[in-house]
């Protein structure tokens, strides 16, 4: 790219900044131009709200690969760490727990899924792109690739996390004196000769047939509450400009720790300006490009990019929006360590308070205020794009 073609930092609205002439790197500015060129209502100093699994390491395997975004790379995540992991088709996830839950979202292709309650009832689902899984701290799990192998994002409930750091079926026993593990099965040593020496982690296999229904050891069926979800089992909220899903508790009673809403904008669209009264928020850009602004008290915000890949951060409380700033429907997933999702939308607090009041914190007239839209159902999505705006929204 040309000097001539590259971004500067100069804001047009009003002329600030000048040219960058020096040692730079153009494409991070073409990703973030709201960084080399921030609005004018940007001020203070927030920390870091963003990050990309393709900045992190990669964890390379036979059979898959895996790699993390924690409070190590996003120090501003105080509240959850992800995890972006594939399987070649038949490779699993190995027998493996947690000391912290686990969320899970099936992002492309399919996958077995086993688990197995305090109680000894065994699960076992398929889940495809959209689905969920969840599995509490402490309950042993597996995930493994069907025929078309998978990706998926997974969400752990401690932003110090780390995938190097699972309880691992095969480490365990390779730590454990042999005569003991093979006590405690009833064999002898030489029987479970086989076991492995080092740990799988991820490993290749063969793509399994089709499963039946498995009982456990209490002959009961399985779990109560299933540690999936099947997506479109999920009401959707529809608004104008996008549509939402709200996964928490309620609909998931599986999730005890982590809920969720899955947000689509389309092109001209936004997340209106709203904040959560219970949790931080922890995001995953799925697809499309967007633009995030974050007011976190006492004159300080700042904007953010984001694009299909990225984490994104929301500090507990903060008001925000998300547009979306490219040509195709903007689709993330917005996170909460708290069993049941909430929000407050500014739209709808200020319209149900007395007009007086609020016409004199804003220097609007009571005519202004009784005009905004109080809808019976939530409309978390809206135009920004004032051509794409209906009369109604524009009225409001």
């Amino acid at each position: 790219m040309s000097d001539q073609a590259a971004p500067q930092p100069i804001r047009p609205s009003d002329a600030a900044g000048w040219f960058d002439l020096g040692p730079r790197d153009i494409w991070r500015d073409l990703e973030s131009p709201d960084a080399l060129t921030p609005p004018s209502t940007d001020s203070g100093t927030l920390a870091n709200m963003k990050f990309s699994f393709s900045d992190a390491h990669q964890r390379l395997e036979k059979g898959g690969w895996a790699r993390e975004v924690t409070n190590r790379e996003l120090p501003s995540s105080q509240d959850v760490a992800g995890v972006n992991m594939a399987l070649e088709p038949g490779a699993y996830r190995e027998l493996h727990w947690h000391k912290e839950a686990e969320w899970g979202l099936m992002l492309v292709g399919n996958a077995r899924v086993t688990s197995q309650d305090e109680s000894g009832r065994f699960f076992i689902d398929d889940v495809v792109a959209g689905d969920l899984w969840n599995f509490e701290a402490g309950l042993p799990h597996s995930i493994q690739a069907l025929d078309q192998g998978c990706e998926f994002l997974l969400v752990f409930s401690e932003p110090d996390f780390s995938e190097n750091n699972t309880f691992l079926l095969s480490d365990w026993f390779i730590h454990t004196p042999q005569d003991v593990v093979a006590a405690n099965f009833l064999k002898t040593p030489e029987e479970i000769s086989p076991f492995p020496d080092k740990e799988k982690y991820i490993f290749p296999a063969s793509v399994p047939g089709p499963f039946v229904c498995v009982v456990g050891p209490t002959h009961e069926v399985p779990v109560p509450a299933p540690f999936t979800l099947h997506m479109d089992t999920v009401p959707v909220i529809e608004s104008e400009a996008g549509r939402v899903r709200i996964v928490d508790v309620n609909t998931f009673p599986a999730a005890k720790t982590i809920s969720a809403a899955f947000v689509e904008i389309e092109p001209g669209g936004m997340r209106e300006l709203h904040w959560h009264p219970k949790a931080a928020e922890w995001q995953y850009y799925i697809q499309g490009q967007a633009r995030m602004g974050v007011f976190n008290s006492n004159g300080v915000a700042r904007t953010f990019d984001y694009r299909a890949g990225d984490v994104g951060v929301v500090p507990f409380v903060a008001g925000h929006y998300v547009q979306n700033t490219g040509d195709e429907t903007l689709i993330f997933v917005e996170i909460f360590k708290y069993p049941e999702y909430s929000d407050i939308s500014a739209r709808k607090w200020l319209a149900a308070n007395p007009a007086q009041i609020v016409a004199d914190h804003l220097n609007v007239t009571t005519e202004f205020v009784e005009s905004l839209p109080l809808e019976e159902q939530p409309a978390p999505v809206v135009w920004y794009d004032p051509s794409k705006a209906t009369s109604t929204q524009r009225d409001s």
